[in-house]
């Protein structure tokens, strides 16, 4: 499962980087390292908080989300995958997911093509078709995600740097993923007892 998952992002970040590198289209504009700090602290914090949110206003949706990811958890343990793995996978996954998304998909629909915001919309449209969930009644992670593409193609656009985006995709995935190997922990322990 781990090198399954592992190539699908790598061949995401393939494609993302031809994209990149066909487009001409740089991964930092301009350096700033002040302005790429403080973006990457917006978007992972306010992911944080629209996580937070959403656990709030859709609590039923938001539950099924859970077990979904409590699944997803008890597949990681059986695979004996663990946290070294949970980092590996947060960080290409961050990684690709930002070349693909914003630094080849969205320069394109927004820079080459001229669609500026628009096309900010548009990628994480399709950044949000990427991310399916099998049960219907998980909706608010599809919006979730929608959400999240819009705030990191927004950071993209107005700070012309894929670094806070990956920095702070990779930090919210790597969170992901060691809670999915923490509950799926717990539940061991307790179905244990």
């Amino acid at each position: 499962m781990f090198r399954v998952l592992f190539n699908i992002q790598a061949l995401i970040l393939l494609i993302g980087a031809a994209g990149m590198a066909l487009g001409g289209y740089p991964l930092v504009h301009t350096p700033d390292p002040l302005r790429d700090t403080l973006a990457f602290l917006a978007l992972y914090f306010g992911l944080m908080g629209l996580e937070l949110l959403f656990s709030r206003l859709f609590p039923s949706s938001f539950g099924v989300v859970q077990q979904l990811h409590s699944q997803i958890g008890r597949a990681f343990r059986n695979q004996q995958l663990g946290y070294t793995h949970a980092l590996q996978l947060g960080m290409i996954s961050g990684v690709a997911e930002e070349v693909l998304f914003r630094g080849a998909l969205q320069s394109l629909l927004a820079s080459t093509l001229g669609l500026g915001w628009l096309g900010v919309a548009l990628q994480a449209a399709v950044f949000a078709a990427f991310h399916p969930v099998p049960d219907r009644r998980a909706w608010s992670y599809p919006a979730f995600i929608f959400l999240a593409g819009l705030a990191f193609g927004a950071a993209y656009l107005l700070t012309g740097s894929l670094i806070p985006g990956i920095l702070a995709h990779y930090l919210n995935n790597s969170k992901g993923f060691y809670q999915l190997l923490d509950e799926a922990r717990r539940l061991e322990h307790s179905e244990n007892r």
